[in-house]
Protein backbone atom coordinates (compact mmCIF):
# COMPACT_ATOMS: atom_id res chain seq x y z
CA UNK A 1 0.00 0.00 0.00
CA UNK A 2 1.39 3.37 -1.03
CA UNK A 3 1.36 6.46 1.16
CA UNK A 4 -0.53 9.67 0.47
CA UNK A 5 2.54 11.08 -1.32
CA UNK A 6 2.62 8.06 -3.63
CA UNK A 7 5.71 6.51 -2.07
CA UNK A 8 5.61 2.86 -0.97
CA UNK A 9 5.95 2.22 2.77
CA UNK A 10 9.46 2.23 4.19
CA UNK A 11 10.72 -1.35 4.43
CA UNK A 12 12.25 -1.79 7.89
CA UNK A 13 14.31 -4.44 9.69
CA UNK A 14 14.33 -4.37 13.50
CA UNK A 15 17.47 -5.59 15.32
CA UNK A 16 17.38 -6.09 19.11
CA UNK A 17 18.68 -9.00 21.18
CA UNK A 18 15.86 -8.83 23.76
CA UNK A 19 12.92 -10.82 22.41
CA UNK A 20 10.24 -8.88 24.31
CA UNK A 21 11.66 -5.53 23.23
CA UNK A 22 12.10 -6.65 19.63
CA UNK A 23 8.57 -8.04 19.36
CA UNK A 24 7.18 -4.92 21.00
CA UNK A 25 8.91 -2.66 18.48
CA UNK A 26 7.70 -4.84 15.60
CA UNK A 27 4.14 -4.68 16.95
CA UNK A 28 4.32 -0.90 17.35
CA UNK A 29 5.70 -0.41 13.84
CA UNK A 30 2.93 -2.61 12.46
CA UNK A 31 0.42 -0.04 13.69
CA UNK A 32 2.21 2.94 12.16
CA UNK A 33 1.43 4.37 8.71
CA UNK A 34 4.16 4.35 6.09
CA UNK A 35 6.19 1.51 7.64
CA UNK A 36 6.40 -2.15 6.67
CA UNK A 37 8.47 -4.48 8.90
CA UNK A 38 10.14 -7.02 6.61
CA UNK A 39 12.42 -8.73 9.13
CA UNK A 40 13.63 -8.94 12.72
CA UNK A 41 17.09 -9.86 13.98
CA UNK A 42 18.35 -10.95 17.38
CA UNK A 43 21.94 -9.77 16.93
CA UNK A 44 24.18 -7.79 14.62
CA UNK A 45 25.26 -10.76 12.52
CA UNK A 46 21.65 -11.61 11.74
CA UNK A 47 20.90 -7.97 10.98
CA UNK A 48 23.70 -7.84 8.39
CA UNK A 49 22.45 -11.10 6.86
CA UNK A 50 18.85 -9.85 6.64
CA UNK A 51 19.95 -6.61 5.00
CA UNK A 52 21.84 -8.59 2.36
CA UNK A 53 18.79 -10.80 1.82
CA UNK A 54 15.95 -8.26 2.01
CA UNK A 55 17.53 -4.91 1.04
CA UNK A 56 15.37 -2.86 3.45
CA UNK A 57 15.23 0.91 3.37
CA UNK A 58 16.04 1.27 7.06
CA UNK A 59 17.32 -0.80 9.96
CA UNK A 60 16.28 0.12 13.50
CA UNK A 61 19.42 -1.01 15.30
CA UNK A 62 19.97 -1.73 18.98
CA UNK A 63 23.56 -1.01 20.02
CA UNK A 64 24.30 -3.62 22.65
CA UNK A 65 23.91 -7.08 21.19
CA UNK A 66 25.94 -10.32 21.31
CA UNK A 67 28.20 -11.71 18.56
CA UNK A 68 28.23 -8.42 16.62
CA UNK A 69 27.17 -5.21 18.37
CA UNK A 70 25.11 -2.48 16.77
CA UNK A 71 28.05 -0.21 15.99
CA UNK A 72 29.95 -2.89 14.09
CA UNK A 73 26.75 -4.08 12.35
CA UNK A 74 26.04 -0.49 11.30
CA UNK A 75 29.54 -0.11 9.92
CA UNK A 76 29.22 -3.32 7.88
CA UNK A 77 25.76 -2.47 6.58
CA UNK A 78 26.74 1.02 5.49
CA UNK A 79 29.89 -0.30 3.80
CA UNK A 80 28.37 -3.34 2.11
CA UNK A 81 24.80 -2.08 1.52
CA UNK A 82 24.87 1.73 1.20
CA UNK A 83 21.26 1.80 0.04
CA UNK A 84 20.12 0.84 3.53
CA UNK A 85 20.08 3.53 6.22
CA UNK A 86 20.46 2.86 9.93
CA UNK A 87 18.57 4.43 12.82
CA UNK A 88 20.03 3.50 16.18
CA UNK A 89 17.34 2.66 18.74
CA UNK A 90 18.80 2.37 22.22
CA UNK A 91 18.09 2.77 25.90
CA UNK A 92 21.25 4.77 26.45
CA UNK A 93 21.36 8.40 25.28
CA UNK A 94 25.03 8.82 26.10
CA UNK A 95 28.09 10.02 24.21
CA UNK A 96 29.87 6.65 24.47
CA UNK A 97 27.28 5.00 22.25
CA UNK A 98 26.10 8.01 20.24
CA UNK A 99 29.32 9.05 18.56
CA UNK A 100 30.67 5.60 17.60
CA UNK A 101 27.28 4.86 16.00
CA UNK A 102 27.30 8.10 14.01
CA UNK A 103 30.93 7.49 13.05
CA UNK A 104 29.93 4.04 11.79
CA UNK A 105 27.35 5.59 9.46
CA UNK A 106 24.08 5.74 11.40
CA UNK A 107 21.90 8.59 10.16
CA UNK A 108 19.33 8.52 12.95
CA UNK A 109 19.39 7.98 16.68
CA UNK A 110 16.38 7.44 18.91
CA UNK A 111 15.96 6.35 22.49
CA UNK A 112 13.63 3.43 23.14
CA UNK A 113 11.11 5.68 24.86
CA UNK A 114 10.47 7.42 21.54
CA UNK A 115 6.85 7.57 20.45
CA UNK A 116 5.45 6.19 17.22
CA UNK A 117 5.32 9.56 15.48
CA UNK A 118 8.94 10.21 16.38
CA UNK A 119 10.01 6.85 14.96
CA UNK A 120 8.13 7.45 11.71
CA UNK A 121 9.72 10.88 11.33
CA UNK A 122 13.19 9.43 11.88
CA UNK A 123 12.60 6.60 9.38
CA UNK A 124 11.26 8.98 6.75
CA UNK A 125 14.08 11.47 7.35
CA UNK A 126 16.90 8.97 6.84
CA UNK A 127 15.07 7.37 3.95
CA UNK A 128 15.02 10.78 2.27
CA UNK A 129 18.72 11.30 2.89
CA UNK A 130 18.44 13.53 5.95
CA UNK A 131 19.49 13.01 9.55
CA UNK A 132 16.86 11.59 11.88
CA UNK A 133 18.00 12.61 15.35
CA UNK A 134 15.66 13.18 18.27
CA UNK A 135 15.67 16.73 19.71
CA UNK A 136 17.43 15.51 22.87
CA UNK A 137 20.17 13.81 20.84
CA UNK A 138 20.56 16.89 18.64
CA UNK A 139 21.19 18.95 21.76
CA UNK A 140 23.79 16.48 23.03
CA UNK A 141 25.49 16.47 19.63
CA UNK A 142 25.64 20.26 19.54
CA UNK A 143 26.99 20.32 23.10
CA UNK A 144 29.68 17.81 22.18
CA UNK A 145 30.67 19.70 19.03
CA UNK A 146 30.89 22.97 20.97
CA UNK A 147 33.42 21.47 23.40
CA UNK A 148 37.17 21.46 22.69
CA UNK A 149 38.14 18.27 20.89
CA UNK A 150 39.55 15.87 23.46
CA UNK A 151 40.44 12.97 21.19
CA UNK A 152 42.76 12.59 18.24
CA UNK A 153 41.09 13.29 14.92
CA UNK A 154 41.35 10.92 11.99
CA UNK A 155 43.46 13.46 10.10
CA UNK A 156 46.02 13.42 12.93
CA UNK A 157 46.13 9.64 13.22
CA UNK A 158 49.20 7.93 11.70
CA UNK A 159 49.05 5.29 8.94
CA UNK A 160 45.43 6.05 8.14
CA UNK A 161 44.06 4.78 11.45
CA UNK A 162 40.46 5.73 12.12
CA UNK A 163 39.59 7.67 15.26
CA UNK A 164 38.22 4.52 16.88
CA UNK A 165 41.31 2.45 15.94
CA UNK A 166 43.51 5.18 17.41
CA UNK A 167 41.41 5.19 20.56
CA UNK A 168 41.81 1.42 20.91
CA UNK A 169 45.57 1.77 20.36
CA UNK A 170 45.82 4.36 23.15
CA UNK A 171 43.87 2.08 25.51
CA UNK A 172 46.22 -0.80 24.68
CA UNK A 173 49.15 1.47 25.55
CA UNK A 174 47.39 2.26 28.84
CA UNK A 175 47.51 -1.47 29.64
CA UNK A 176 43.84 -2.34 29.19
CA UNK A 177 42.82 -5.85 28.16
CA UNK A 178 40.40 -6.49 25.30
CA UNK A 179 37.61 -7.05 27.83
CA UNK A 180 38.39 -3.79 29.63
CA UNK A 181 38.52 -1.89 26.33
CA UNK A 182 35.16 -3.38 25.34
CA UNK A 183 33.57 -2.27 28.61
CA UNK A 184 35.05 1.22 28.36
CA UNK A 185 33.87 1.72 24.77
CA UNK A 186 30.56 -0.11 25.27
CA UNK A 187 31.24 -2.54 22.43
CA UNK A 188 31.76 -6.30 22.23
CA UNK A 189 35.16 -7.95 22.60
CA UNK A 190 34.72 -9.18 19.02
CA UNK A 191 34.51 -5.57 17.85
CA UNK A 192 37.64 -4.69 19.84
CA UNK A 193 39.49 -7.60 18.20
CA UNK A 194 38.38 -6.35 14.79
CA UNK A 195 39.74 -2.87 15.50
CA UNK A 196 43.02 -4.36 16.76
CA UNK A 197 43.38 -6.56 13.66
CA UNK A 198 42.71 -3.55 11.43
CA UNK A 199 45.19 -1.28 13.19
CA UNK A 200 47.83 -4.05 13.23
CA UNK A 201 47.36 -4.54 9.47
CA UNK A 202 47.66 -0.80 8.77
CA UNK A 203 50.73 -0.28 10.95
CA UNK A 204 52.50 -3.60 10.40
CA UNK A 205 52.48 -4.34 14.13
CA UNK A 206 52.74 -7.93 15.32
CA UNK A 207 51.78 -7.83 19.00
CA UNK A 208 50.65 -5.59 21.85
CA UNK A 209 54.22 -4.80 22.96
CA UNK A 210 54.92 -3.34 19.51
CA UNK A 211 51.61 -1.49 19.70
CA UNK A 212 52.65 0.15 22.98
CA UNK A 213 56.00 1.25 21.52
CA UNK A 214 54.22 2.53 18.41
CA UNK A 215 51.81 4.60 20.51
CA UNK A 216 54.69 6.15 22.47
CA UNK A 217 56.75 6.82 19.33
CA UNK A 218 53.87 8.66 17.64
CA UNK A 219 52.98 10.67 20.73
CA UNK A 220 49.65 8.94 21.23
CA UNK A 221 50.52 7.84 24.75
CA UNK A 222 52.80 9.08 27.47
CA UNK A 223 55.68 6.86 28.56
CA UNK A 224 55.14 5.50 32.08
CA UNK A 225 58.48 7.01 33.08
CA UNK A 226 57.14 10.48 32.28
CA UNK A 227 53.74 10.15 33.97
CA UNK A 228 53.10 12.18 37.09
CA UNK A 229 51.83 10.00 39.93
Amino acid sequence: MTQEDGRPPARVVVADDQTIVREGIVMLLGLLPGVEVVGAAGDGEEAVRLVAELAPDVVLMDLRMPRCDGVEATRRIRTEHPGTQVVVLTTFADDDSLFPALEAGARGYLTKDAGGDEIVRAVESVRSGHAGLSPRIQRRLLERLSQPEATISVAESPDGLTARETEVLVLIADGLTNQQIARKLHVSTATVKTHINNLFAKTGLKDRAQAVRYAYRHGLAESPALRIT
